[in-house]
């Protein structure tokens, strides 16, 4: 299949690709929200959306799965490295590890001799985030760094969790891996030298964020603001849309239809206001901002977090 950078029709199987020849694309972009009635949703499993020839946001269909998660794609000349794979059915379903290929295929005419290498890691271990894995296992020149604390450790190499930031390079593009625990333990942000983009996964969204440690997670936002300060942002990309349009609003956890769906990017003001935010809270509580809600998890929300991170480790 060729891809290019235009919107093409094709079959349920296969991913969807648009246009974005500039910034500006991203934060207009609406993305496929799902439908009132699954049964007669014809949307592609995998949405893609081209922003280079080697940056690519993926996104599950909201049909498969209500958390629609995003999926990132960064081309460099000797890796590829896909941050997060999904919450798939299955791979004839959710063709993620072929979308993959195929995308490296076209920007770089590699077919059948030397392939690059992929790499996959996990913006944090709940399973929405990592079911795909189970399509790149066992296949040629393919790493897998699991969501747990002793591989992201070893892999990553991170010396001195969580305030070193280790690097990850794929040839001609530096990946910076900035701890960022709260939502989870083992939560990570990666920023790419190539697009500027700060990737956040669930720690910061547009969407209704549980937080389960809260001191952690204001460490956490305070690195990102301090890391921001140094380093050019372009925008935040996080790992959901749950928002509305609507400041302040937000769809119901399980909504497949989602019609006026806030952008996917964040910007740099957002962080702040929310770091300013959370430096005037002395305990957990909801902060409402007007394009993200944060709230601190109840005990019941605890201990599924608690089941879950133990089934990845």
């Amino acid at each position: 299949m060729n891809f290019s950078f235009a919107e093409t029709d094709i079959s349920r199987a296969d991913p969807q690709i648009q246009s974005a020849n500039a910034a500006s694309g991203l934060y207009e972009k609406k993305w496929n929200h799902g439908s009132p009635d699954c049964n007669s949703n014809r949307d592609p499993a995998i949405e893609v959306f081209g922003f280079d020839q080697s940056s690519y946001i993926l996104r599950q269909n909201k049909c498969q799965s209500f958390e629609a998660p995003f999926i990132y794609v960064l081309i460099g000349k000797e890796t590829v490295l896909i941050l997060d794979t999904g919450a798939p059915e299955t791979a004839e379903n959710f063709p993620l590890y072929e979308t993959v290929q195929k995308l490296v295929e076209e920007q770089s005419g590699e077919v059948n001799e030397s392939p690059r290498k992929l790499m996959v890691i996990h913006s944090h271990s709940h399973r929405d985030h990592y079911s795909g894995d189970s399509q790149f296992a066992g296949k040629p020149n393919v790493t897998i760094v699991e969501p747990n604390y002793g591989s992201i450790i070893q892999s990553l190499q991170f010396e001195n969790w969580p305030d070193d930031m280790p690097s990850i390079q794929l040839g001609d593009r530096e990946i910076i891996i900035i701890a960022t625990p709260g939502h989870q333990e083992e939560a990570i942000s990666i920023y790419d030298s190539q697009t500027n983009w700060l990737l956040t996964g669930d720690t910061f969204y547009p969407g209704y964020i549980y937080i389960k440690d809260w001191s952690d997670y204001k460490q956490s936002i305070t690195r990102l603001v301090i890391f921001s300060e140094t380093h050019t942002i372009s925008a935040l990309l996080g790992g959901h849309i749950e928002m509305t349009r609507e400041p302040g609003k937000y769809y119901p956890i399980g909504s497949t239809y989602q019609p006026n769906e806030a952008p996917l990017p964040l910007s740099l003001n957002s962080l702040l206001s929310l770091h300013a935010a959370l430096k005037r809270t002395d305990k957990a509580q909801e902060i409402k901002e007007s394009d993200l809600i944060v709230v601190p998890m109840n005990i019941f929300q605890k201990t599924l977090s608690n089941i879950a991170r133990w089934v990845s480790q």
